[in-house]
C-alpha cells in the first residue's frame, strides 16, 4: 500500500475462536464495479488503490495487507420480532479487515452477499444489486441528515441470477462492502449468555470498552459492566434521536441489528417518512407495527434490556438497572438537541426549547406536509423566513396553526447561518428518499442498466450534505 495513511489493525481476532468461525469468499462468475465510495476509501488510506487491485480485495476478498488472512463470520444470536433465534450468525457476511482512522479510531470493513458460511442455514449467502442499491441509498441519506450510520464502501455486481419470494426474479446479484466503527452486535452479548459463558461476556465487553467506550474504563468487573451499558444506553439514545429527526423508519429493530457503538447499519426494509406518521412502518411484514417510526425508542430500550440481562452474568442487578435507567433520561435530552440541530438552531433552554419541538411537530403532524420539505424551508429558522413565505409551501406557513412554530423560531438565534449560501438552498425541494423514489431509481437499472438516475441522485444527496453541513465542518464519522 503505497498510502501511509493506511492503518491496519485486525483487533477483533485476538478475541479467539469463540467469537466467529474462518470462512471463504464465494467465487462469483463476473466483477462489474457499481460504486466506490471515494470520500471514505480516503479517510481510510485506500484511495490510492486502482482498479484491479479494487476488484482483488473487495470483489475476490483477497486479504488487504498486514490484516485478516481469513474473513471471519461473527458469532451471535438474537431477538427477532421479539422472538429469541438461537440459530443466526454471520450469514451472507464476513469481517473482512479492521482498520484505524486518521484520529485513531478502529473501523471495520465488512461484507454483505459474501457467500455461504455455517450461519446460512437455507439461504444462498447472496445480496440482489437493489438490495445494494437501497443500502447505499440509505446510507448516504442518513450521513447527510445528520445520523451516526456505517458507510457503504464498495459495490460490486456479480453475475449470478438470484431468486427470492419477495420481489421479482430473477433479479441480479452483488456483493458489497461497508464501512463501520463496529459489528459488536447486542445479540453476540445473547449468544454467550445463552450458553453460560460469562467469560466470554466480560472479554468482549472488555473489547468494545477499549476501543469504544473508553469513559467505562477501569474499576472491577461488575463495576465496569454497569459503565458500559449505560455508555452503550447513551449511545443508542443519540442514535434513536438522530433517525426520529430524519424522519428515518429503521424496519428491522432486532437486538442483531443494534451495534453497541451506536451507529446504524444494516439497511433491510428501511424507509423515511413521507409525512410524519407516528405509526408509519417499513417492513411489510410487521403486522402489529412494532418497529413503526413512533415506537422505535420503546424498542431500542427493549433491546438495551436484553443487553443487560446478558451483563447480569458479570455484574450487579441494582447497578445494572440504573445503568438502563439512564436511557429515558438521555433520549430526552439527545431528541431535542437533534432537532434543534436538524433545524439548524441554537438552543434557548431546556423548557422552552420542548414546548418549541413539540409545537413543530405537532404542526407536522396536523399538516401532513412532506416531512423533509418542512425542516428545508425552516433551515435556520427566521434566516429562511424570506425563502421560506416564497416558497411552494408558503400557503401553510401563513395560518394561525404555524403562528406558535414561529414565534418559536424568532426566539431562537440560527446556528451557522451562513450555510444558507450553499447552492442547496436554491432550489425550491429538498432530496427527500420517498419509497417512490427509491423504486423510480431501481426501475431504468433494472429495465436499461441505466445508471443515470441513481448518480444523479447521489449528486443531490452529496450537496445536500454539503449545505446541512450537519458534521459543522467536522471530518470524518459523526461523534457520538
Amino acid at each position: 500500500m503505497s498510502d501511509n495513511r493506511y492503518q491496519p489493525d485486525p483487533a477483533f481476532a485476538h478475541l479467539g475462536a469463540e467469537f466467529a468461525d474462518a470462512v471463504e469468499p464465494a467465487g462469483f462468475p463476473a466483477a462489474i464495479p457499481r460504486y466506490w465510495n471515494a470520500r471514505w476509501a480516503s479517510e481510510v488510506g485506500l484511495s490510492s488503490l486502482d482498479d484491479a487491485a479494487r476488484a482483488a480485495h473487495f470483489h475476490r476478498f483477497e486479504p488487504l495487507p498486514d490484516n485478516l488472512q481469513t474473513p471471519l463470520a461473527l458469532r451471535y444470536h438474537g431477538h427477532q420480532f421479539r422472538s429469541y433465534n438461537p440459530q443466526i450468525g454471520d450469514g451472507r457476511g464476513f469481517l473482512f479487515a479492521q482498520l484505524r482512522d486518521g484520529m485513531g479510531r478502529l473501523l471495520d470493513l465488512g461484507t454483505k452477499g459474501s457467500g455461504q458460511t455455517p450461519y446460512s442455514r437455507t439461504g444462498d449467502g447472496r445480496l440482489t444489486l437493489k438490495g445494494a442499491v437501497r443500502e447505499i441509498l440509505a446510507a448516504e441519506m442518513l450521513e447527510a441528515l445528520g445520523v451516526n450510520t456505517s458507510k457503504i464502501f464498495a459495490v460490486y455486481e456479480t453475475g449470478e441470477q438470484l431468486h427470492r419470494g419477495d420481489e421479482p426474479s430473477p433479479t441480479r446479484s452483488a456483493v458489497m462492502t461497508r464501512l463501520s466503527h463496529s459489528h459488536v452486535r447486542i445479540g453476540m452479548f445473547q449468544r454467550h449468555a445463552y450458553f453460560n459463558r460469562p467469560d466470554l461476556i466480560e472479554t468482549l465487553m472488555d473489547y468494545a470498552i477499549s476501543h469504544f467506550h473508553q469513559e467505562a474504563a477501569g474499576g472491577e468487573t461488575a463495576e465496569r459492566a454497569a459503565k458500559f451499558l449505560k455508555a452503550v444506553c447513551a449511545a443508542q439514545a443519540k442514535l434513536c434521536a438522530e433517525w426520529m429527526a430524519a424522519g428515518f423508519v429503521h424496519g428491522v429493530l432486532n437486538t442483531d441489528n443494534l451495534v453497541v457503538t451506536g451507529e446504524s447499519f444494516d439497511y433491510g426494509p428501511w424507509r423515511f417518512l413521507p409525512s410524519l406518521q407516528m405509526g408509519f412502518t417499513a417492513a411489510y411484514f410487521d403486522e402489529t407495527g412494532l418497529y413503526a417510526y413512533g415506537r422505535q425508542p420503546k424498542s431500542v430500550l427493549w433491546a438495551l434490556e436484553q443487553l443487560a440481562g446478558c451483563l447480569t452474568l458479570i455484574g450487579e442487578e441494582k447497578s445494572l438497572v440504573a445503568a438502563l435507567m439512564s436511557f429515558p433520561d438521555a433520549y430526552r435530552a439527545a431528541i431535542y438537541e437533534a432537532w434543534l440541530r436538524r433545524l439548524g438552531l441554537e438552543p434557548l433552554d431546556a423548557a422552552s426549547d420542548e414546548a418549541f419541538i413539540t409545537a413543530f411537530l405537532n404542526f407536522m403532524r396536523e399538516s401532513q406536509l412532506p416531512f423533509e420539505a418542512v425542516i428545508f424551508d425552516w433551515f435556520g429558522g427566521v434566516a429562511s423566513q424570506t425563502r421560506a413565505m416564497a416558497g411552494p409551501r408558503a400557503s401553510a406557513y401563513h395560518g394561525g396553526e404555524f403562528a406558535a412554530v414561529l414565534e418559536g423560531f424568532k426566539a431562537r438565534s440560527p446556528h451557522r447561518p451562513e450555510r444558507l449560501a450553499h447552492a442547496y438552498f436554491a432550489r425550491e425541494n429538498p432530496v427527500h428518499m420517498v419509497i417512490e423514489e427509491v423504486e423510480g431509481l431501481w426501475a431504468p437499472i433494472a429495465e436499461n442498466d441505466d445508471w443515470s438516475a441513481f448518480h444523479a441522485m447521489l449528486a443531490s444527496i452529496g450537496e445536500a450534505r454539503e449545505g446541512y453541513d450537519l458534521a459543522d465542518g467536522r471530518a470524518g464519522f459523526l461523534v457520538n
